[in-house]
């Protein structure tokens, strides 16, 4: 008993270790001349519901991008999304997403199907907020992050290019999304266990200079310590 209890102890130790190096070996350090920003920053809003994780904008500021740099899915979109103050952008594997509206319709063959890569390409999903997202979800996890307009920038040019536009150069609507204004986009990349939803914010906030850990970004509160440890941010509240 004592031989398993040791031999069992040991494999803990061992996982933990190297656990340890995949995070010290993936953890990207940002870019210290965008981030943190100063007083001309601007706040996009990380929103997590536990599982699924996505990233909230001003929509004013995503159509001042968009008409300055000439980016048709955000221009598109702020337009799409006039009469609304925030804009949320979600991505993930297009069939399990579009499926799975709440953890009670989860299906375990379509989550499987997703995390090895063998879905059926992606999706963005886009919501208008009316109110700021800490009203508009109350019960979720949300971190405000301060981003200098460089990194707003780089921000906004990575959700453009994660919409796969048709021969227009317009994005393609897939039809309503989960909850709310809300619709899903046809996007580019291919959702599997090495990249999922949180990969995809992590990404988002790493083109803005915001340090993130690709390892840790596994699960959504891992990417909330990351925040809260090396950038010193702080969960938001309903003020």
């Amino acid at each position: 008993m004592r031989h398993i209890l040791r031999n069992g102890l040991k494999g803990i130790i061992a996982l933990l270790l190297v656990l340890a190096g995949l995070i010290v070996l993936t953890a990207r350090h940002g870019d210290p001349k965008i981030f943190p920003a100063g007083r001309d920053g601007l706040e996009v809003v990380f929103v997590s519901n536990g599982y699924h994780a996505g990233l909230a904008l001003p929509r004013k500021q995503i159509a001042n991008l968009g008409s300055a740099k000439g980016l048709p899915a955000l221009i598109s979109i702020a337009s799409r999304f006039q009469h609304y103050e925030w804009i949320e952008f979600g991505w993930g594997d297009a069939e399990f997403y579009r499926a799975t509206p709440t953890t009670d319709e989860f299906q375990w063959r379509l989550a499987w199907l997703a995390l090895t890569g063998q879905g059926q390409g992606s999706v963005l999903h886009v919501v208008g907020l009316e109110m700021e997202p800490e009203r508009t979800f109350p019960t979720s996890d949300l971190v405000r992050i301060r981003l200098s307009p460089e990194g707003f920038a780089r921000l906004g040019q990575k959700i453009e290019e994660s919409f796969a536009p048709d021969d227009g150069r317009r994005p393609q609507e897939l039809g309503p999304g989960l909850y709310g204004p809300s619709l899903f986009y046809k996007a580019t990349g291919r959702f599997n266990l090495f990249r999922v939803c949180n990969h995809w914010v992590a990404d988002l906030l790493d083109a803005a200079g915001v340090p993130t850990t690709p390892t840790l970004a596994l699960l959504p509160a891992g990417l909330i310590a990351d925040l809260t440890w090396r950038s010193g941010l702080s969960e938001a509240r309903i003020q």
